[in-house]
């Protein structure tokens, strides 16, 4: 359990860039790396290296898990695959299916409907009440390890809906919630730091640190 008085510094890192996230299809959990990707995985790796950091954590996806295995490999800490950091779940009908399929058309718009219409579900696809949830859930997970500082390889949509938990707090509502994934963008490998720890006049809580910086793909 973690100490409430101890700063908990969590280093959150969206995977590389994905041979789905390139192609015009619906991207499928198991799309591995693009070549660019690979070579974004490698720079973010040795960036965390240089971080001091207890643990890395990881989501299964196989894009998430070959960067998180580039981090592992240059700093020897092995990846722990942690299923809340999945990226939201599509209905598993349109995956790996290309833009242009009508049927599969109509499945996503109703489906990003239900990502921002409390009590709404399309097919087995999650909805705005799962993702909430689970944000919830992965923040009190890493409020209860004991690390004081963890790396965590995650998706970027999964990623903005942290953030945007621990941003608009109360205040997070569908329509607040669509607004933020509309403006806030996030870079594949993109850095983004949260801690939690105590404030001046409130009690612990996390706080967003850094945002989206991928300094390391710079040229």
């Amino acid at each position: 359990m973690a100490d409430a008085n101890r700063d908990t510094v969590v280093y959150c890192v969206r995977h590389g860039q994905s041979e789905d996230n390139v192609a015009p299809v619906f991207q499928s959990p198991h799309s591995p790396l693009s070549a660019v990707g690979r070579q974004q995985a490698e720079r973010i790796a040795e960036r965390v290296s240089h971080l001091s950091f207890d643990a890395l954590l990881a989501s299964p996806y196989q894009r998430a898990q070959e960067t998180a295995d580039a981090s592992g490999n240059i700093t020897g800490k092995a990846p722990e695959f942690v299923e809340l950091f999945t990226e939201r779940v599509k209905p598993a009908s349109i995956n790996g299916k290309p833009y242009t399929d009508a049927q599969a058309q109509r499945t996503w718009r109703a489906w990003e409907h239900s990502l921002y219409t409390p009590g709404m579900r399309v097919e087995d696809g999650e909805n705005y009440d799962d993702l909430i949830t689970r944000a919830e859930k992965a923040l009190a997970l890493l409020t209860d390890r004991a690390e004081p500082s963890i790396v965590v390889v995650t998706h970027g949509y999964f990623l903005r809906t942290i953030v945007a938990r621990v941003i608009l707090g109360a205040a997070l509502s569908g329509d607040t919630f669509k607004h933020f994934h509309t403006v806030a963008s996030m870079e594949n490998t993109g850095l983004t730091v949260l801690r939690y720890q105590v404030g001046v006049d409130v009690g612990p809580c996390w706080r967003l640190w850094i945002y989206n910086d991928h300094a390391h793909l710079a040229e």
